[in-house]
């Protein structure tokens, strides 16, 4: 008696019989509705951070296009492309984080030099110390 209460409070059966007439809804019986849960799986993946949905009229006539965006953490475990897919983007990542991070120390570093008046290769200047301090 209690199992009966307790798939038809379930809230994903209750979505669904209110889609139904009461007439049908009140014919399912108890082990139907369990078999009605598993085919309709548990809401966990439904649950997304950001759940925008909506439609747009087409002018003019009586149709709408409508739109879905969802973002949330994926949850489910990457198949081996994913994975060597998502090192490859990793590396690439971290290639121009450290080739950007080293352009830019050594930019610092010849306009430190540049500032304190030391001059490595006699005559030989790259410019960047004039066009700094021209800004």
């Amino acid at each position: 008696m209690n199992n009966k209460k307790a798939i038809r409070q379930d809230p994903d059966i209750m979505n669904f019989l209110s889609r139904l007439p009461q007439m049908s809804a009140a014919k399912f019986s108890d082990s139907e509705l369990e078999h009605i849960k598993v085919a309709i799986g548990t809401a966990k993946y439904r649950k997304h951070k950001v759940d925008v949905r909506g439609t747009i009229p087409i002018f003019f006539t009586e149709y709408r296009i409508y739109y879905v965006l969802l973002m949330g953490l994926n949850l489910r475990s990457l198949n081996r492309r994913e994975k060597s897919l998502a090192l490859a983007a990793l590396f690439v990542i971290f290639s121009v984080f450290v080739l950007l991070s080293s352009a830019s120390g050594l930019v610092i570093l010849y306009l430190l030099k540049s500032a304190l008046g030391i001059d490595l290769l006699e005559g030989v200047s790259m410019g960047l110390w004039g066009w700094f301090n021209d800004i």
